[in-house]
């Protein structure tokens, strides 16, 4: 019994409970807050180092046997994404226990918070699809209450849009689930990997699509992406910053687990569309970053255009451009949520988030200038920083599998996101503040430590590209022939 597998899905709800329990005292609730996220972490670093020490971990709850057990699968993408997303964790509530107390959040933060990660490592995890529609549903529910936590007129506008799409999400799921259940009667990944066969079977066709616009919803993917810049701009920085490193990522990694491993090429339509999407998600992403005003939503478009990367290199079903997806995802959690971090101590310095009452700040908080620097020249994929290599990885992908005009539209969102980056500096740091905005005071300079923290990780997966590029080429040639999983979950491939 592999319990490695299960501390990193158990913790963050128990501490959340903890975290409950102390409604009424600040203090050891974000005691507890801290202490949950720490033993997160290091959970997800037990978990990655038994994955690449032993090789798959499985755990059987109840000691059944697969496909009949409720499975927990780590390999080594599942507890890369799980660290990650630990590390994100880690950061955005350190970036809440430094505000000042007049600022404390809702009694019930915390808890969400640690839910919401919970439900994420729960995703990353899982070994069968219908578990995975429950941990959906899980962050569903703990990024919701978040989202609208506040109660502010654009917060509840915001939820409301975030909550009915991802219901019609759902919706679709359910219905791919009844699909494949029907037809093949199990809904264990590894077991579907043996009996789902490609070729003109019209319900294994109907399923991966209706997965594909379940997942695409969830991914932010073109057209389903509208209401990721109507929500993401609207919580707290931290809650902002914490979707955006995150929840995006779950639905590409549900693409990514999905349609190797149960629907590899050659079965249904599913990958041919896929590819024209990623392309359009990227065009589309960056040109609404480049047209808009408000901070946080140029930050918001970014994600959805960045998305269109990620799946992209998943449609190519290459080795190496699996390898591209798994390296892009490290790299676009850990810029993503510093991005929306910084972008949230900009506003509060400046006093708002319209670029156009935003400047002065170059000369007034230098060292921020230099922290959004980092993670903004690495979207836009500047070397020698991880966006370089996520986006040449994704290049050198497109050009072997002669994907040409989607290799053009690499090139030629990565200028457009460059010219967008460049945008947010000039307002922020070089233009000078306008005469008639107010001066705010500064923010302590100890709330930069997450911040600083994310973007010298940010910088450390660049320089070490090579080692943690050669672990992703691993994990992808293992996903393109799925026996390491297979002969992990079920003891022999059938």
């Amino acid at each position: 019994m592999n319990d490695a597998v299960v501390w990193p899905v158990v913790l963050p709800f128990a501490f959340a409970v903890a975290s409950l329990s102390a409604w009424r005292r600040p203090g050891l609730r974000a005691l507890w807050a801290a202490a949950g996220h720490l033993a997160h972490l290091l959970a997800s670093i037990g978990l990655l180092t038994a994955v690449l020490a032993e090789g798959v971990q499985v755990l059987r709850v109840g000691g059944w046997p697969s496909p009949y057990a409720i499975s927990l699968v780590a390999d080594p993408v599942a507890a890369l994404l799980t660290l990650l997303a630990a590390l994100v964790g880690a950061a955005c509530v350190a970036d809440v226990l430094l505000q000042p107390r007049e600022r404390a959040p809702h009694p019930a933060f915390h808890a969400l918070m640690l839910m919401l990660l919970g439900g994420v490592s729960g995703a990353f995890l899982t070994g069968d699809l219908f578990n995975l529609f429950v941990w959906f549903e899980v962050l569903l529910m703990a990024s919701f209450v978040l989202l609208a936590l506040e109660g502010r007129p654009p917060q509840l506008e915001g939820a409301v849009k975030y909550v009915v799409l991802n219901l019609m999400s759902s919706a679709f799921f359910l219905t791919a689930l009844g699909v494949l259940y029907g037809k093949f009667g199990t809904l264990d990944l590894a077991h579907l990997a043996t009996v789902v066969e490609g070729g003109n079977d019209r319900a294994v066709a109907l399923a991966s699509a209706l997965f594909l616009v379940a997942f695409g919803v969830k991914a932010g993917l073109f057209p389903l992406f509208f209401w990721l810049p109507a929500a993401y701009h609207t919580p707290t920085p931290t809650v902002s910053a914490l979707f955006a490193g995150l929840l995006t990522k779950v639905g590409v990694y549900a693409l990514l687990r999905v349609f190797t491993l149960v629907f590899p090429p050659g079965t249904g339509f599913a990958h041919a569309l896929l590819l024209g999407l990623g392309t359009v998600t990227m065009v589309v992403g960056v040109l609404g970053a480049a047209s808009s005003t408000s901070l946080r939503r140029v930050l918001s478009f970014h994600v959805i255009s960045q998305i269109g990367y990620m799946v992209l290199a998943v449609a190519l079903q290459t080795p190496l451009a699996l390898a591209a997806a798994i390296f892009y995802l490290l790299h676009h959690i850990l810029v993503k949520t510093n991005l929306f971090l910084v972008g949230g101590l900009i506003a509060e310095a400046s006093g708002g988030e319209r670029l156009s009452g935003l400047g002065g700040l170059l000369q007034r908080w230098p060292l921020l200038a230099l922290v959004f620097a980092v993670p903004a020249l690495s979207l836009a994929g500047l070397p020698p920083l991880s966006g370089f290599f996520a986006k040449l990885a994704v290049l050198r992908a497109a050009f072997d599998a002669s994907a040409w005009v989607p290799a053009a539209m690499v090139l030629l969102v990565g200028l457009f996101t460059l010219y967008s980056m460049v945008k947010l500096w000039q307002a922020a740091f070089w233009q000078p503040a306008p005469p008639s905005a107010p001066t705010p005071a500064r923010p302590a300079g100890r709330r930069l430590l997450p911040a600083v923290g994310l973007a010298s990780l940010t910088v450390a997966v660049g320089v070490g590209a090579g080692p943690l590029f050669e672990v992703c080429l691993a994990a992808g040639a293992d996903l393109m022939a799925r026996t390491p999983y297979l002969e992990a979950v079920l003891g022999v491939v059938p």
